[in-house]
């Protein structure tokens, strides 16, 4: 059985805000496979795909981002999973708006949800940072930041950065962690330079100058 947990506040007021990105990766796995029947216990609500690599829980908490690790420390003793089987989908003000970075473990990096769920399982757990984008100043506008709603010419990006994350979702659920790192970089990758142009050298005579 896989978890697939994305990190969010409940409630209409915060639909749709940069805090809520795992949540719009967890819907659009719902949209896609489902539509689901979704239940409340757990201090979450949850969803079941059967997909053809097996069962995975979709899963959105009820406890507000800093208690995040209430509903992902009760799904784990309920189901006696291990913590190789969760992958926690969470967003990033430190990376660019689309950047995907997968990693098997590492610190909270300031975020409060990945916080509490360090405090109550550690931190080794697989997680996917989405990149909501920095505030251009800090303190109180990066609260404004983080719940505020996708200005109108960031939505298209949004609507590619979700579709990526559910991309590299789907392949942790089938192939496993590392092949998710795939996915690790920004929205729209650079192209590749261009291989410098090898001029040959002209071809050497044989024969003597006359």
């Amino acid at each position: 059985m896989r978890i697939v947990l994305g990190i969010g506040n409940i409630g209409s007021q915060y639909t749709g805000t940069r805090h809520n990105v795992g949540f719009d990766v967890v819907d659009e796995l719902d949209r896609r496979h489902g539509p689901f029947p979704w239940s409340r216990k757990h201090h979450a609500q949850i969803a079941t795909w059967v997909s053809p690599h097996g069962k995975v829980l979709l899963v959105k908490p009820e406890t507000y981002v800093n208690g995040s690790g209430e509903a992902v420390q009760a799904l784990l003793a309920f189901h006696q999973a291990p913590t190789s089987d969760l992958l926690v989908v969470v967003d990033d003000l430190n990376l660019a708006l689309g950047t995907l970075r997968v990693r098997a473990d590492g610190s909270a990096g300031g975020h409060n949800g990945l916080r509490d769920i360090e405090s109550r399982i550690g931190p080794a757990y697989a997680r996917v940072r989405i990149g909501i984008g920095a505030p251009a100043a800090a303190g109180d506008a990066q609260i404004a930041h983080v719940l505020g709603r996708w200005s109108e010419g960031e939505r298209d990006d949004v609507a590619l950065m979700l579709r990526k994350a559910a991309d590299c979702v789907e392949t942790w659920v089938g192939k496993g962690l590392k092949e998710a790192t795939a996915f690790n970089g920004p929205l729209r990758p650079p192209p590749p330079r261009p291989k410098p142009v090898r001029v040959s050298p002209p071809p050497v005579s044989d024969v003597p100058p006359a």
